[in-house]
């Protein structure tokens, strides 16, 4: 159910940063181009974006992890720069998905992303009980 609320997050995150046109992000959804089918392909790239970070990312961090502590955890903004990237070139031979317009325009659509997942996280956090 966790992954499924992730999805959905990031499917309107990445439609989100489709409408801001500095930042070059293209979302294509495959033929016919309705909204049924935009909506299908936000959450297919938001799917695919998970497991490129679940797996890449998870790979890169435990490698640079040095390179995280020094510095400060600020690499981490480049690093979903990157998974964004390695995301649109997945998706490029397929004809529809995501396109980027250059490594920069990634890095802040990635900056934005995480922004926009960390304002659902608070919103949809389950809220724990405190205990008197």
């Amino acid at each position: 159910m966790r992954f499924v609320i992730r999805v959905v997050v990031n499917a309107f995150a990445f439609w989100i940063l489709a409408g801001i046109p500095v930042l070059s992000v293209t979302v294509t959804p495959f033929a016919p181009g309705e909204t049924v089918q935009l909506v299908l392909t936000l959450l297919a790239i938001a799917a695919l974006f998970a497991v490129v970070n679940t797996i890449v990312g998870t790979a890169i961090k435990i490698v640079a992890f040095p390179l995280f502590v020094l510095t400060l955890g600020l690499i981490s903004l480049l690093l979903n720069g990157v998974l964004l990237w390695v995301t649109a070139w997945i998706m490029g031979p397929w004809g529809w998905g995501l396109a980027l317009g250059g490594f920069w325009p990634a890095v802040l659509a990635g900056i934005l992303l995480s922004v926009i997942n960390w304002v659902f996280g608070l919103i949809l956090r389950p809220q724990e009980k405190r205990s008197r």
